[in-house]
């Protein structure tokens, strides 16, 4: 009797213990499991219903762009986030303002699917541009910015317009992912910045020390992460998953409050797409 007690025992405590060291990894967040195994509770984009292959464009046969040069400063190594100075040109940036002049419509949210209008969290409002040469253009400088990644598309581009007050709640990029498809990658690119406010911030990653960085991102009054200033013709690109496709934590960021004047900004995503072909 008393060695089947034994031999019970040692069968339990290693049980036992397993259980209780999966529970600790839970509520860690599961630390090392792909976001498409365990996801962030954080919102997504409002997009990520809707990421689907049917949203990913491709350039017209016999494309030709001009020459555009840019400058590129490298703010994070891990995840990947880059200034870009002057990634568009005063013509394109204007360009794209006057395309959404009639396109304007309120900016939604997704809540487990569901689409709906909430202020609290997005308040700005959204067009859907047309596929013009220019715009064709910059698709594809956006690919080539990071080296024509392979099985990787453009999605359909969107300008967003945020007037006084208008703000997006923190919130990932990140989309509904899986081991072959995700949002790899985001560009935030300002047209338009006449305004106060109105910056992207990053609460998680910090505020570097060089002063120098002062004409890209906020240095007076910031108490939390950084933010990057909204500048016509500059954007923020940053990578959403690493190598393992684990969604980044510290890419979730805001589109802070405009105090005055108004802000229009146009979204860039990158897809990745394991073995999609363009019909």
């Amino acid at each position: 009797m008393a060695s089947r007690k034994r031999e019970s025992f040692r069968w339990r405590t290693p049980v036992e213990i397993g259980l209780i060291a999966a529970v600790i990894y839970v509520l860690l967040g599961a630390p090392g499991l792909p976001t498409w195994i365990w996801p962030d509770s954080t919102p997504v984009h409002e997009a990520s219903p809707r990421a689907k292959i049917e949203s990913l464009v491709y350039p017209s046969e016999g494309l030709q762009c001009p020459k555009h040069t840019y400058d590129v400063h490298v703010f994070s190594a891990t995840p990947l986030i880059i200034y870009i100075d002057g990634f568009l040109s005063d013509e394109e940036a204007h360009h794209l303002v006057d395309m959404s002049a009639t396109k304007w419509q309120t900016s939604t949210v997704f809540n487990k699917g569901v689409e709906s209008t909430d202020e609290s969290v997005r308040k700005s409002e959204k067009a859907l541009i047309d596929r013009d040469q220019t715009v064709q253009c910059i698709e594809q400088r956006a690919l080539a910015f990071q080296g024509w990644p392979a099985e990787t598309f453009i999605e359909r581009l969107w300008t967003q317009r945020y007037n006084v007050s208008g703000h997006y709640a923190h919130h990932y990029d990140w989309a509904t992912t899986s081991k072959t498809s995700r949002r790899s990658s985001t560009f935030m690119v300002y047209l338009s910045a006449e305004c106060t406010g109105g910056g992207t911030q990053f609460p998680r990653i910090s505020r570097p020390d060089e002063s120098k960085w002062c004409q890209f991102v906020e240095c007076d009054g910031e108490t939390e992460g950084v933010t990057f200033k909204p500048r016509a013709g500059s954007a923020v690109f940053w990578n959403n998953f690493d190598a393992d496709g684990r969604g980044y934590k510290e890419t979730i960021h805001a589109g802070m409050p405009v105090t005055s004047g108004t802000k229009i900004g146009l979204n860039i995503w990158s897809w990745y797409q394991a073995g999609h072909v363009p019909e």
